[in-house]
């Protein structure tokens, strides 16, 4: 089963076309963060104009790539929230089209399901339930334990800042780019990541939440109070280290709850970091498992064509049933 995807939740412009959940054919993105590096994050409105004229040249490219063409496509899938409701309607009217025009079913995709997917694309004889799925992004930090694609509960979760957004803020202070993930990771290169001593936030804490909003509040208040420059590798590593220990101690407490689990995974933007999956991989005792390309990690079609197919496969016909761009059902 070929599913075209489409995925504009945020400042990407994405479309890719997925074999059976995991060869993918194509997979192409038109991404704005250069364009909003200067203002520090993404402006809502000017993102879902550059995505207006994006989408069709995207839409042309993934299916050239793939060299298939509308008849060898099997279903239409698009993210059906959550983002920014602009751009969502950029994704969602385009797939609606595609799939009128080409008397297509169309399935809508849970954002957060995509990221959850992305691990099984390209690599899905190493992947296996039940996991333990860490979701980290700029948008959303949860823990997710699962049984299969469709069915799974989310354990822990974030009760303020997204890990990501952590990054960005603390970007931001150091008066590094946007985004803030790699601009920290590529400054912490070479630093002492004990050099300063930040808090661990939640300690003693028995959910598998995360707070990140104290660490980005230490981090200003420790700059503030410096005496002198501080030496940027240092800082940046200390504060790396100390966002990513704390993903990984919920990781770790969330696996010794779920002693059955066969696998970790970690996925989202975030899941690129090196320093969290060198962490991860040093204190988890079962597979660790993240997207085989750093391109599945961040926003991308691919993921979406692939949880369209796992919904399929699962649900039945439920998978094409009309849905809300705001829809709050994450596995289906």
């Amino acid at each position: 089963m070929k599913i075209l995807g489409f995925e504009t939740s945020c400042d990407e412009t994405a479309a890719s076309v997925v074999e059976n959940g995991t060869t993918v054919h194509s997979s192409i993105i038109a991404t704005s963060k250069e364009t909003f590096s200067a203002s520090g994050g993404v402006i809502p409105e000017q993102a879902a104009r550059m995505q207006v004229e994006s989408i069709v040249p995207v839409l042309h490219q993934a299916l050239d790539n793939s060299g298939l063409t509308c008849s060898d496509v099997d279903a239409i899938a698009t993210t059906k929230g959550p983002g920014l409701m602009g751009s969502l309607l950029v994704g969602a009217t385009a797939a609606r089209v595609v799939s009128s025009l080409w008397k297509k079913p169309l399935i809508g995709v849970h954002h957060t399901l995509g990221h959850l997917s992305s691990t099984w694309l390209g690599q899905a004889e190493r992947c296996a339930f039940p996991c333990i799925t860490l979701s980290v992004s700029g948008g959303h930090s949860d823990i997710w334990y699962r049984t299969s694609h469709t069915k799974g509960i989310c354990i822990g979760k974030t009760q303020d800042d997204a890990a990501g957004e952590a990054f960005d803020k603390g970007a931001s202070l150091l008066g590094l780019s946007y985004p803030g993930g790699p601009a920290i990771a590529a400054a912490a290169e070479g630093g002492d990541p004990h050099a300063y001593p930040f808090p661990s936030p939640l300690k003693g804490d028995s959910t598998l939440n995360f707070s990140f909003s104290g660490l980005k509040t230490a981090l200003k208040y420790t700059l503030r109070d410096m005496k002198s420059d501080p030496r940027i590798a240092d800082i940046t590593a200390s504060y790396q280290h100390a966002l990513c220990m704390h993903l990984t101690d919920q990781l770790v407490q969330a696996i010794s709850q779920y002693p059955e689990v066969k696998q970790v995974h970690i996925v989202g933007g975030v899941s690129a970091n090196l320093y969290l999956r060198s962490l991860v991989a040093e204190r988890c005792s079962i597979p660790v498992i993240t997207p085989l390309l750093i391109a599945y990690c961040t926003d991308n079609a691919a993921m979406i064509a692939s949880a369209a197919f796992f919904i399929h496969q699962e649900s039945g016909i439920k998978a094409y049933e009309a849905f809300e761009t705001s829809a709050s059902n994450v596995l289906l």
